[in-house]
């Protein structure tokens, strides 16, 4: 039985964690470089942090976009751990994605300890070091932290000669259960102790980064399949009810686990690709006890829970600093609405790119969301609650993220485009800039597509990092081909191209792409910097 059952009406003490993940530091869009943009985020991080007197930061994984970070990549890493370490946060705690290096994150751990910044990069071979107890300057301690990374492959099962899709599925799926349910049993025999002799509820906060089955994802965001195939995409109740909030990464959409309130993606802070483009990121807060008191509940959780959040929700939370709260109103103003995080409510709006069905009625609602900040409707609030439970004494806040960089997907016709394109450019000030992915679906085949499109932003601030044409794609593959570059497809494409190319019957296509994803497969999960 879980020590939660026995404990829940002793008093916890106050404690506010900061839940991130999938920061993706030094990723690329179609080649540009966006460090400009991370640094903007982790700073906006670092003041909210202080404004909202965060206890713990957690960040679930992916901290870097891949094993070999950039010496820039790496500086920001740093040098924000370090600034963070001097403010009111207490603990960083942070735990390897399928992106990141497990050595390479693990190699600075012991001197970062001394900044209380505790790393998990490799799966622990003693499951006890998984397990952080973390306390205040006094030494009380305040929670207990199940630190668990991705769970690679090897990590969770052994594999053998000759063994089934399906009989791998079970097997990780079995091995990454196994991996929490101890995690879980250490976790609880450490509150256990700690309950007895503090005579309070000490909360249990575990990470991950894994697939959720069912998980919500979006066009061009970068999330890689973590096993081949479908593999290892585990459920909620794989993990213990003995775990207060379980803060997950990988997916980049928000988005709570199987109907739990308390297991949650916070998803990435910045649009990772186009398909993203019309999210609303955030952060989520986590408070226990008396901090969780600091919030006002003007409607009933539940309905905040039925029904998708809009930033002119009445939850509000405690006192914000000036600076902190320009930022979050600068992130409201951005998005018309804000992307609910719960399964079971279809696709979002926030995926789609403007169309000409869409022209009409909604272009101008669509232009507003690539807008920065010039909205005036100051009764637009920075902070949403998603989740209060009262028996846990538990609030889920979440945090809007302010649009560093624009980025709109366009898709229709060259007059439709450019009627768009150039609502866009009015809409920008002097100061603004936007990237645009172009979905050229018209049905007349145009040549030099590119120069007509670029000779549409020609002096703008707006800058076309994609041209898609799907009208030659599905009728005019050749020329096609031609007119492509490597920049314009993913390595599944290429892979698509060359099958087409080499005539490959049907029959053998569905073996062939099997085996190259367990190549590609392979290649992204092999650790370049371990020995």
């Amino acid at each position: 039985m879980s020590t939660f059952a026995g404990t829940k009406s002793m008093p916890i003490k106050p404690l506010t964690i900061l839940h991130t993940s999938d920061w993706h530091l030094g990723r690329r869009l179609y080649g540009r470089m966006r460090y400009e943009e991370f640094e903007a985020f982790l700073s906006w991080l670092e003041e909210t942090i202080s404004a909202q007197k965060v206890d713990v930061l957690i960040v679930a994984g992916d901290i870097f976009d891949t094993m070999t970070p950039s010496n820039r990549a790496q500086a920001l890493y740093f040098e924000f751990l370090g600034r963070v370490s001097k403010s009111c946060c207490q603990h960083v705690v942070i735990v390897a994605g399928n992106h990141d290096s497990p050595t390479f994150l693990d190699a600075p751990s012991q001197v970062l300890k001394f900044l209380n910044v505790h790393v998990i990069g490799t799966a622990c071979d003693d499951l006890t070091d998984e397990v952080l107890v973390l306390g205040d300057a006094d030494g009380t301690p305040h929670c207990i932290i199940a630190a668990v990374p991705y769970l690679r492959d090897r990590d969770v099962r052994s594999s053998s000669a000759g063994e089934s899709a399906d009989s791998k599925d079970a097997n990780v799926i079995k091995g990454i259960r196994a991996h929490y349910d101890e995690v879980a049993s250490i976790a609880k025999a450490q509150q256990a102790r700690l309950v007895e002799a503090n005579q309070r509820h000490i909360p249990i906060i575990a990470t991950g980064h894994l697939f959720a089955a069912g998980g919500t994802t979006t066009d061009d965001d970068g999330v890689r399949e973590l096993y081949v195939g479908s593999l290892g995409k585990i459920s909620a109740d794989m993990f213990d009810e003995c775990f207060d909030y379980v803060a997950l990464g990988h997916l980049h959409v928000p988005q709570r686990v199987g109907g739990r309130e308390s297991i949650r993606y916070s998803g990435s802070p910045i649009a990772m690709g186009f398909g993203e483009a019309r999210q609303q990121k955030q952060v989520l807060l986590v408070k226990f006890g008396e901090a969780s008191k600091q919030v006002t509940d003007e409607t009933s959780p539940s309905k905040a829970i039925d029904e998708v959040i809009s930033f002119q929700a009445t939850e509000t939370v405690a006192p914000i600093e000036k600076s902190v709260e320009k930022l979050s109103k600068k992130a409201a103003a951005q998005s018309t609405e804000f992307m609910d995080d719960l399964f079971g409510f279809g696709e979002s709006a926030d995926n789609e790119a403007i169309t000409p069905n869409a022209f009409d009625d909604s272009i101008s609602s669509q232009v507003n969301a690539i807008q920065s900040n010039h909205s005036t409707n100051n009764s637009i609030l920075a902070s949403n609650l998603l989740h209060h439970d009262e028996s846990r004494q538990m609030q889920v806040i979440s945090l809007p993220i302010p649009k560093f960089q624009k980025l709109a997907q366009v898709s229709g016709d060259l007059e439709f485009i450019n009627q768009t394109i150039d609502k866009t450019i009015q809409s920008l000030d002097a100061t603004e800039s936007v990237w645009l992915e172009v979905i050229y679906t018209g049905n007349e085949v145009v040549s030099e597509l590119r120069d007509h499109i670029q000779s549409m932003v020609d002096g703008s601030s707006c800058e076309v990092l994609k041209i898609k044409n799907t009208h030659t794609y599905n009728k005019v593959l050749n020329q096609q081909q031609i007119s492509e570059t490597l920049q314009d497809l993913n390595e599944q494409e290429v892979f698509e191209r060359c099958l087409v190319a080499h005539s490959v019957p049907d029959e053998q296509k569905s073996i062939l792409r099997d085996a190259y994803e367990q190549i590609v497969y392979n290649l992204r999960h092999e650790d370049t910097q371990a020995e």
